[in-house]
């Protein structure tokens, strides 16, 4: 029962994490010699009973230590925050919380009815999330922030595993406020790259561009990728963390639009998150695929390896390749050649 139990209270489990981030909790613990309940009440500004919840809660699940009458921040929470990455978990928690977390309270009825039923919950008339953040400005930062700080933990991979020194010119379709065309372009100085994404983000894209001082090399094309012709002259596409949000059909859809367009030889790549072929995982996957079912648009999952080939194949391209990424989220990369 202990196993299934931290399934069936897993809702509360995630809200003392993030009841910890917001309030400061981890920060105010990460050093030092750990602070005692009555500390870490007053400098928080709780009463004494919510701070005995917030504290059994962080203990019990291992986000805080207690030794003696002092809490410190759990050995593994110390060690993000003594890396680069407390900041993009501390995000992804704020996208959980604030953008997924009441969505995916129809996750049942979206299984029924096949589509992403949680984005009634979201204000605007915007055909999917995407199209709804513009209406929602607490909403979109929250959310770019989330897939700035997402794409760093994983974009180290994609620029040490991705050889791009044969590719002079890229189109990173749906490349956000360009967090992975900044990347790519850094580790390689004779590379170009286009953020082709909707109108509505183009001017976050370019600001970014700006403060990384990256304008000799990245520039940013306003357009929808599923109405809009893509642009030619490119010798490779990428498509990251793009293609977990469409129905495998919009998906072949878009990987043959970026077909017609590449040259003979151009690549196609693909960067997300994947589960295995045998359907049993990873873990993270499979909780992450409760979002894409549920909110930002009519059909999406993370899907595996195979069903991403299986796409590739259809749309005219070969010769694919796997490339696993490593760290705690399952990210992937899948080249393929016309």
């Amino acid at each position: 029962m202990a196993g299934l139990s931290w399934i069936l209270f897993g809702h509360a489990a995630f809200q003392y994490l993030n009841a910890a981030c917001e309030l400061g909790l981890l920060e105010l613990l990460a050093d030092g010699d750990g602070l005692t309940k009555a500390e870490i009440g007053e400098l928080l500004n709780l009463r004494g009973r919510a701070t005995d919840v917030l504290l059994l809660g962080c203990a019990s699940l291992g986000l805080v230590s207690k030794e003696g009458d002092r809490y410190r921040a759990a050995p593994v929470v110390a060690g993000l925050m003594a890396g680069d990455d407390w900041q993009r978990f501390r995000d992804t928690v704020a996208f959980e919380q604030h953008v997924v977390y009441e969505g995916q309270l129809d996750f049942t009825e979206s299984l029924r009815e096949n589509t992403n039923v949680g984005l009634r919950r979201v204000p605007g008339t915007g055909r999917d999330l995407y199209h709804r953040l513009s209406e929602n400005p607490h909403l979109e930062s929250v959310f770019y922030r989330y897939m700035r700080s997402w794409s760093e933990l994983a974009n180290r991979d994609l620029v040490e595993l991705l050889d791009l020194s044969d590719t002079t010119s890229l189109l990173d379709c749906g490349g956000g406020d360009a967090v992975n065309a900044v990347a790519l372009a850094k580790a390689n100085p004779h590379l170009r790259v286009t953020v082709f994404e909707l109108p509505a983000t183009t001017e976050i894209a370019e600001k970014k561009i700006v403060e990384a001082d990256a304008q000799d090399q990245v520039s940013v094309l306003g357009g929808d990728m599923f109405a809009d012709p893509f642009p030619g002259g490119f010798d490779c596409v990428m498509f990251a963390h793009q293609l977990v949000i469409w129905t495998l059909e919009e998906n072949t859809a878009l990987l043959r639009k970026a077909y017609d367009v590449l040259p003979p030889g151009g690549r196609l790549v693909i960067f997300n998150s994947m589960s295995e072929d045998t359907g049993d995982g990873p873990v993270i996957a499979a909780l992450d695929s409760v979002y894409f079912a549920a909110l930002p648009a009519e059909g999406g999952m993370i899907y595996s390896w195979q069903q991403h080939e299986d796409c590739l194949r259809e749309a005219g391209f070969s010769n694919f390749r796997r490339i696993r990424c490593g760290g705690w989220t399952p990210h992937g990369i899948l080249v393929a050649t016309k």
